[in-house]
This record gives structure tokens, sequence and C-alpha cells, in this order.
């Protein structure tokens, strides 16, 4: 993994000026609100890293702001189920709930930059059909490319490298111009 994102200024980030100039190598935010112990957001960054992608993690809501102001973000995948706080924030000091997911806002923040990524998003095992079916329809009106369920399951990660292909093939004509 090329960096770890964290809005603390030892943080790296991407090498992309404050301005927000393009790069030539793709920039891939991954969120993950940690439910589980086998998180796709460790096991992408050393697949990816070799065909051009950074990737680069928050593991809150705000977290995921302060990296939008600083970085150009080409594809985004968010955990429904992230945190809106990092645990040791001072809103969650003030008795404001850590656990409060913060996945649905994250999909609205990305969704209103001047250049929005392509986004996909991920789940976590839903109680039942009709419940999956609200979820899938309320990602696809914040403009979700696509939505992935449990990608630590059986075959979850193959289904999130589809995703993140199919992403990329039609968000990047098939390929990333990587330097």
């Amino acid at each position: 993994m090329r960096a770890f994102f964290s809005p603390l200024p030892d943080s790296s980030l991407p090498d992309a000026p404050r301005d927000r100039a393009p790069t030539r190598r793709l920039n891939l935010l991954l969120s993950y609100g940690g439910w589980r112990d086998d998180a796709f957001s460790s096991q992408l960054p050393p697949l990816l890293s070799p065909r051009g992608i950074d990737c680069f993690t928050a593991r809150s809501a705000d977290e995921v702001s302060e990296f939008v102001r600083a970085a150009v973000v080409h594809i985004a995948v968010i955990d429904l189920m992230i945190p809106m706080y990092p645990p040791s924030s001072a809103s969650a000091s003030e008795g404001v709930s850590r656990t409060v997911a913060g996945g649905t806002r994250v999909l609205q923040l990305l969704r209103r930059l001047a250049q929005p990524p392509a986004l996909i998003l991920v789940r976590p095992p839903q109680a039942d059909p009709s419940e999956s079916a609200r979820t899938l329809r309320e990602a696809l009106q914040e403009g979700v490319f696509s939505v992935v369920d449990d990608p630590s399951g059986p075959h979850g990660m193959e289904r999130l490298l589809r995703a993140l292909r199919s992403c990329v093939d039609r968000h990047y004509a098939h390929h990333w111009d990587a330097a």
C-alpha cells in the first residue's frame, strides 16, 4: 500500500498538488467501517499497486472529507457501515456515537464534488430481500456504479475486483494510463 490516509499532519497524500491537478496514477479511495477482520481495504493495495493504482484508506466519514479536499479521487469504494467519526475524535467524546454509519453521507459528499469519482458501494450482509432491495435502490439513486455484498465472503474479493475492472472499463476506456 502506498499510503494510509489519516487527517493527522504526518499522513502521506498522493503525489497530486493541493490544487487537484491531474495525476497519471489512479487514486482509489477505500473506506472501511471495520466490521470484518479480513478487510478488503488491506487486501486490495498489494494487488492493485503494480497496475498503477494507488490505494488510500479512510476509516471514517470525516477522514473521507479531509482526503477529498487534499487529493483527486478517481474511484471510491465506500463501505456503507463506515462510521461518521474516527474513534478518538472530539465528537465521539462529546457523546456522539462513533458507530453511527456514515456511508450514505459519504456517497452524498462524493457525488457533490466538481469531479465526482466513480462509486462502488460495499454493504454488509443484508437481513432480508426487502432490505437488500432498499439499499440497492438508495445506492442507485446516489449514483453508485456498483454494489458489492460482503467482499469477505465466498468469492467476495473476486466480485469486488470485477466491479473495479468494470468501473475502469466504463469510466477510463478499458485501461488506466499508469506512469
